[in-house]
């Protein structure tokens, strides 16, 4: 571990690799686990905001779940999440006619219909952030589904810190992805 501002930060991001290879796993990770997606505050927000221009990119028996679950749902610890579909299945998922997943949030987006991308926890991925009262932790999640992302991630030579740089610049900041960056070339 190693610390950038209030963050501690797992080296396996910078040891491992990874680059995401939906032509394997078809968007396995939007309907596999055990609970939604997790959403920030302001997220939950523009899904409000935006439902209905989101709705038409899902199947119709997600938007009734959403109609009697809501669009987001609120967890015992009170963290917010997607409600899921069959206890499986993120409800914003987007069925391509091919049999790849996409998240219907992110069709809207690259459709330039709304202005938010995706829930950053599914952006981020395979970064998992866990906020505490003195630090952020941000580590490194391996999934037996994602093993052809690391396989490619390999092959490319693509760590999982500039696969998901976007995602990193997003949630902490340029700065702190220049202090990663920095970190990364001297433990080379």
């Amino acid at each position: 571990m190693f610390r950038i501002g209030k963050s501690l930060v797992s080296e396996e991001i910078l040891e491992n690799n990874f680059q995401c290879n939906i032509s394997k796993c078809k968007g396995a990770c939007c309907v596999e686990g055990i609970a939604g997606a997790p959403l920030e505050i302001n997220e939950a927000k523009s899904i409000e905001k935006d439902f209905d221009k989101i709705s038409k990119y899902l199947l119709p028996r997600a938007v009734k779940i959403v109609k009697s679950k809501g669009k987001y749902i609120t967890t015992k610890n009170g963290k917010l999440e997607t409600p899921l579909v069959d206890s499986k299945a993120c409800v914003y998922v987007h069925y391509e006619p091919n049999g790849t997943l996409s998240c219907a949030i992110e069709k809207a987006h690259n459709k330039k219909e709304i202005d938010f991308n995706k829930p950053i926890s599914c952006h981020l991925y395979p970064i998992r952030v866990k906020e505490y009262s003195e630090f952020t932790a941000v580590n490194y999640h391996k999934w037996s589904i994602c093993s052809d992302a690391c396989s490619l991630g390999n092959e490319l030579k693509k760590p999982v810190y500039e696969f998901v740089k976007e995602a990193l610049i997003k949630k902490f900041g340029k700065q702190w992805f220049l202090e990663l960056e920095k970190i990364a070339k001297n433990k080379t």
